[in-house]
């Protein structure tokens, strides 16, 4: 008896063994798929900022070095003394910010309607709203600009903004209603049972508790309109977004200076993301009801 209730606690450890060691495998692989994931993002980055500031030696060669050898400030220089960045990059930061605050404002009540809505019919409006995503850009973007131009409102900040809501508005209430879905609709109970009205309670209540959800949708607004190439061809003639610019660059042959522009381009959406994930957190409705 003795024999075997030994050999029951060998067999209890070895399990408990085995069961500690793949769980440290699962975190070791877990550790180097994320590893692996950042370097799939930052070498693209790193490799693009690595051409905008090395001399051409180092870059028109057969074998270029993966580290940067001869630095230079020299292709930088050149575009900021040229002074043609500092308007596009206004431009695309004014249009983006707009774009992403518009979007909100627009979205936000109609997001909120839906996700009030019974499922089927939710469901039916989302796909509706979402199937205008499929109509080819270039298609809507002609007819846009012959009625700006009847408008007056070619060249300018309005039109880009008016033609990038179009992208922007089917996503936002996508990502919006998802987001008002997850709050219950106990809280406004309770908040109308304290006295508010329903406005007040979407207001003091259900904005506060989808902070998560609006910085998402601001970040992916911002980043369609910050990116957004097509309408801006049909619209911008003499005052150009800074994606435009940087196709001008790169259809001239430039290598150096199209490297600096696209890291222009890239430096705000790091910034905007990098202020905006603060706000990307899953706890907001933690403690917000008890039963």
């Amino acid at each position: 008896m003795k024999t075997a209730e030994k050999t029951g606690v060998v067999l209890a450890e070895k399990k408990v063994d085995q069961k500690k060691m793949r769980a440290k495998v699962k975190r070791v692989l877990l550790f180097l798929s994320i590893i692996a994931i950042i370097l799939l993002i930052l070498i693209p980055i790193y490799l693009l900022f690595k051409i905008s500031v090395s001399a051409p030696q180092d870059i028109l060669t057969q074998h270029p070095p993966f580290l940067i050898k001869n630095f230079t400030w020299k292709h930088w220089l050149k575009i900021l003394s040229a002074g043609q960045i500092w308007n596009p990059l206004w431009k695309s930061v004014i249009v983006a910010s707009m774009v992403a605050l518009l979007g909100i404002i627009i979205a936000a009540p109609g997001a909120y309607v839906i996700s009030r809505l019974p499922k089927k019919i939710k469901y039916g409006v989302l796909l509706a709203i979402f199937s205008t995503r499929m109509f080819p850009e270039v298609g809507i973007a002609l007819p846009i600009s012959v009625t700006f131009i009847k408008w007056g409102l070619l060249d300018t900040n309005l039109g880009l903004v008016l033609a990038h809501l179009i992208r922007v508005l089917p996503l936002m209430a996508w990502v919006l209603t998802g987001t008002f879905d997850t709050i219950p609709r106990d809280l406004e109970q309770s908040a109308v049972v304290d006295g508010c009205n329903k406005i007040q309670a979407l207001v003091k209540v259900v904005l506060p508790l989808s902070l998560a959800g609006l910085a998402a949708g601001a970040i992916l607004s911002w980043l369609e309109s910050w990116n957004e190439f097509t309408y801006a061809i049909y619209l911008c003639l003499a005052d150009t977004t800074l994606p435009i610019k940087t196709y001008y660059y790169i259809s001239r042959g430039n290598w150096f200076e199209s490297a600096a522009y696209a890291v222009f381009l890239t430096f705000p959406v790091m910034i905007i993301t990098f202020v905006l994930q603060n706000y990307l957190k899953s706890d907001y409705l933690s403690g917000a009801l008890k039963y």
